[in-house]
């Protein structure tokens, strides 16, 4: 028997080339995922983009306030503000100097659609799930079993979860109420999640508008497809192409200025900023 046990066992020798071995396919095997992500990303017929000058944000929220009204998002009481849900919004991080010249510190936040997003890879029944043609992270709401895991996955915390019954409000926008509405307005429901979809339901109208009219997206166009966008009073915002080189978003996204939230998780953010310098 002990024989055996000797027979068995392994000298440090075979133990550190094992380890070694496992090591570098353990590198190898990111490396392909790495090259599968880089190859998905040149396949995209669009690499559709935010980015947001946090120099000209001024906190305003008419961002947040539009998101809401378009997308149908709940509202809760004021008891309920920890369970809140904005697809995008604003925080307040800290102020500088002192009054009357007291200058705050905005961090405006929507999905960052992430290239490899970690909340795609963590659901469990493909509620959500990247358009690989758009490289958008979107969500289907009748699949979503509510178990979260793409919340706790996410590092930027823009998931939100529906702890009860959504109160609109109200009336629901006329666009949710067609007998076929676009699936991002649908009316969501207890114990599912939802996100910012970078409006995709404007971008599907555009792009089929463009489609039949035989010619390509403007740059222009693609400003006001998202509502936070197109209301942002301080002209902050700016949505776009990078595929495109001649569009805003890949101009500003070569800047000196232009920085992602978290590069060194590797998921790739397509929500750029410029430093407020």
């Amino acid at each position: 028997m002990k024989e055996k046990h000797f027979q068995n066992k392994m000298s440090r020798k075979d133990f550190l080339k094992s380890g070694a071995m496992a090591g570098i396919a353990l590198a190898s095997s990111g490396l392909v995922k790495s090259a599968e992500a880089q190859t998905v990303k040149t396949k995209q017929k669009h690499r559709y983009a935010m980015v947001i000058d946090l120099a000209r944000c001024i906190g305003c929220e008419a961002c947040t306030i539009a998101c809401k009204v378009e997308h149908n998002v709940p509202v809760v009481s004021p008891k309920e503000l920890a369970r809140r849900i904005q697809w995008t919004e604003v925080y307040f991080l800290r102020e500088k100097g002192q009054y009357p010249y007291v200058k705050t510190d905005v961090d405006p936040r929507p999905c960052m659609h992430c290239e490899r997003p970690p909340c795609v890879e963590v659901c469990p029944v493909g509620a959500t799930y990247q358009d690989k043609d758009r490289g958008l992270v979107l969500q289907r709401y009748e699949r979503c079993i509510g178990c979260r895991y793409c919340a706790t996955a996410c590092p930027y915390g823009a998931r939100y979860f529906n702890w009860s019954k959504p109160d609109y409000g109200g009336k629901l926008r006329e666009a949710a109420l067609n007998p076929d509405p676009h699936p991002q307005l649908k009316k969501r429901y207890k114990g599912i999640m939802e996100k910012c979809t970078f409006c995709v339901e404007r971008l599907d109208r555009l792009e089929a508008k463009a489609e039949k009219e035989g010619r390509p997206i403007t740059d222009e166009e693609l400003h006001h497809v998202c509502t936070c966008t197109s209301t942002c009073m301080g002209r902050a915002r700016h949505f776009g192409d990078l595929n495109d080189p001649d569009s805003t978003v890949s101009k500003l996204a070569r800047s000196s200025r232009a920085f992602r939230l978290f590069e060194e998780l590797g998921t790739e953010p397509k929500v750029i900023y410029l430093r407020n310098v």
